[in-house]
């Protein structure tokens, strides 16, 4: 009895093995196996079953020590009984070759019938065979004792076995046998969980080398445990410079990271300076701990991201994106077909770009087109209508500012719009309005490339494509001294005019089915029918206020179903002509119908100039103008 096997002393398996030998035909006189590959079939073989041949080795050496000198050798078989090695006393070995039991010949029951090979392949367990108890009259003189060898699915890929003369027979021997089995079937099982750690080692790895982030992994002590690549193209330094370094000397923060996760809280995205090898950077920084098993902190992972690419995500959660794209630009004049061809040539360009024209020509339309067909299309559009925002506000809405920079600075900090905007567009409107301290600011910017939020002394690398408009002509504004020469020459390297509306009256017809269709949907009421002696009047009037002016007359005749035209006005002014009922008498410009019509939404919105601004669909900084425009008081709604 060996430890872990049935009794060998019951031979039922000889029995059925016999059975089998006669069945498949085996013959008694048989000498040498059915079966035996040689040259290329051999070495083809021996490759297939390398790994196999390597890890059991040792121990076919360590088998063969144990009875080196008692005539015995062993044999190393495949899951077919093929002969992969054999090693042992050379006299044996020479009576072996004899009857060519080699490597390539097959020890399968069907080649050399009953052998503890055959058998144990056949039943899968270890036996011992001796003597006569071999099929072939051959074999008579030997005793072997044979054991499967399985893989880590319980599969068979081998057999082992212990040969030699029948006189030596003892059941010792076949422990041996199992026991070198057992060794190289753990030996596989390592070889095979090492391997698959190995794997899962240089996944893991290439899924933190892959991310878009810095990772660190540091003990409680503060030293840095690992770290992946791109954590060293961000802070500047190589791998082996980082792992010298203790965390608390790359940043300020490693004690609040680490009393946060130590207390059971969490930290998660705080923006820290990091000591990069070249200077101060400021990084996005989450923690996460690493416990046992008893819920204890044994190492901190950190997470650096570029702050950058976290407001990105910001930006595209919060819909900082242009709507706009040059399907929206309605024309058929020659002249303005020719512009919108050139802003499509100039879209991909690094270039600043200058949009000038007078006011309502639909200058943000074209820079949020431009921006759409620019490969920055899916990075942010910043707006800033230099006009509209205080004077002493609007360096804070460019660069940002740190906290504690002024009073009423909020806590953190807060980015300027070139931070915001950094890998897309901004868009600085009425920009002739700016001051001139901002304007020597912002030429700085664009020769940089950096900006510095208020309070602070850290520059930050942004990557933004600048597109300003005016309604001014700059280069008379230079001249007066109220722009700066060499700040005109940075912003017009692209210049881009566009024509105002009464220079492409072709186009009218087209702009008024374009607003009656879009502006009635929005409002959800009937688009009004306008008549040819209406439109002839129409297209041969001013429009002082452009597209902008068409816009806001199509959303009147929606709202009022009134074409406030008098069709007899010799001075080609609009009025409020009615439509529908002749008897109305009322007769009002254009501008005064405009007035009353935003009193009356401002008292329905009970003066909100957000809501207001809505209903009238016109954005905020429009309803403002108008608001001074026709001096209208809100606190008197």
């Amino acid at each position: 009895m060996v430890d872990g096997l049935v009794s060998y002393n019951t031979k039922d398996y000889i029995g059925r093995s016999h059975a089998r030998c006669r069945d498949m035909g085996v013959e008694l006189k048989r000498i040498y196996s059915k079966n035996i590959i040689t040259e290329d079939k051999l070495k083809r073989k021996l490759e297939e079953k390398r790994e196999l041949i390597i890890e059991a080795e040792p121990f076919m050496n360590k088998l063969y020590d144990f009875v080196k000198g008692s005539d015995f050798f062993a044999i190393l078989c495949d899951e077919e009984g093929c002969i992969l090695s054999v090693i042992g006393d050379k006299g044996i070995l020479s009576e072996a070759f004899s009857l060519k039991i080699v490597p390539g010949a097959y020890m399968n029951e069907e080649s050399i019938g009953t052998n503890a090979i055959g058998i144990a392949l056949a039943e899968g367990k270890p036996v011992q065979v001796s003597g006569d108890e071999h099929f072939v009259k051959a074999y008579h003189r030997w005793t072997c004792s044979g054991a499967p060898i399985r893989n880590l699915y319980g599969n068979i890929i081998g057999a082992l076995d212990l040969t030699g003369y029948s006189e030596n027979v003892h059941s010792h021997t076949l422990g041996m046998v199992v026991a070198a089995a057992n060794a190289i079937e753990k030996m596989l099982y390592i070889k095979k969980y090492n391997h698959d750690l190995k794997i899962a080692k240089i996944y893991t790895e290439t899924i933190i080398d892959s991310m878009q982030s810095g990772i660190i992994t540091v003990d409680l002590e503060g030293n840095i445990k690992s770290i992946n690549n791109y954590i060293t193209k961000m802070f500047g330094y190589n791998k082996e410079e980082m792992r010298k370094l203790k965390v608390w000397r790359l940043f300020e923060g490693w004690r609040q990271v680490k009393d946060s996760l130590c207390s059971q809280r969490t930290f998660l995205n705080e923006d820290v300076f990091v000591n990069s090898r070249i200077n101060k950077l400021q990084f996005n920084l989450s923690a996460y701990p690493i416990l046992d098993d008893r819920q204890r902190v044994l190492n901190i992972i950190l997470v650096f991201k570029e702050v950058k690419n976290v407001r990105k995500l910001a930006n595209k959660i919060m819909g900082r994106q242009a709507v706009y794209n040059f399907d929206n630009i309605i024309g058929k004049n020659k002249e303005f077909l020719k512009t919108i061809q050139f802003a499509k040539k100039v879209a991909d360009s690094k270039s600043t770009i200058l949009i000038m024209g007078e006011s309502g020509t639909g200058k943000e339309v074209f820079a949020q087109a431009i921006h759409n067909y620019s490969n920055r299309r899916l990075e942010p559009f910043i707006p800033l209508n230099c006009g509209a925002i205080p004077k002493n506000l609007i360096e804070s809405e460019l660069f940002g500012y740190e906290e504690g920079a002024f009073t009423g600075a909020k806590q953190g900090g807060h980015p300027g719009k070139f931070e915001i905007a950094d890998g897309g567009t901004i868009f600085l409107d009425e920009i002739g309005e700016m001051s001139i301290d901002m304007q020597t600011r912002l030429l700085r910017v664009i020769e940089e490339g950096t900006v510095a939020r208020v309070g602070s002394s850290y520059e930050t690398l942004v990557d933004v494509r600048i597109i300003a408009a005016t309604n001014k002509d700059l280069a008379e504004e230079v001249k007066k001294g109220n722009f700066r020469k060499d700040l005109f020459y940075r912003l017009n390297v692209v210049p881009l005019r566009l024509i105002p509306l009464r220079q492409r009256k072709e186009d009218i017809p087209l702009l008024i089915q374009y607003f009656m269709q879009r502006i009635s949907k929005a409002l959800n009421k009937k688009s009004v029918k306008v008549p040819e002696v209406y439109m002839e009047y129409l297209m041969n009037y001013e429009w002082p206020g452009n597209v902008r002016e068409l816009e806001n007359f199509i959303e009147l005749i929606i709202n009022t179903e009134y074409i406030p035209i008098d069709i007899n006005d010799k001075d080609n002014r609009i009025t409020m002509e009615p439509m529908f009922n002749k008897d109305h008498e009322e007769c009002y410009e254009l501008g005064q119908a405009e007035r009353e019509h935003i009193i009356k939404v401002l008292k329905k919105c009970e003066a909100n100039i957000t809501l207001t601004a809505k209903k009238l669909g016109i954005g905020r900084n429009t309803l403002y103008r108008k608001l001074s425009k026709y001096k209208i008081n809100c606190s008197e709604i």
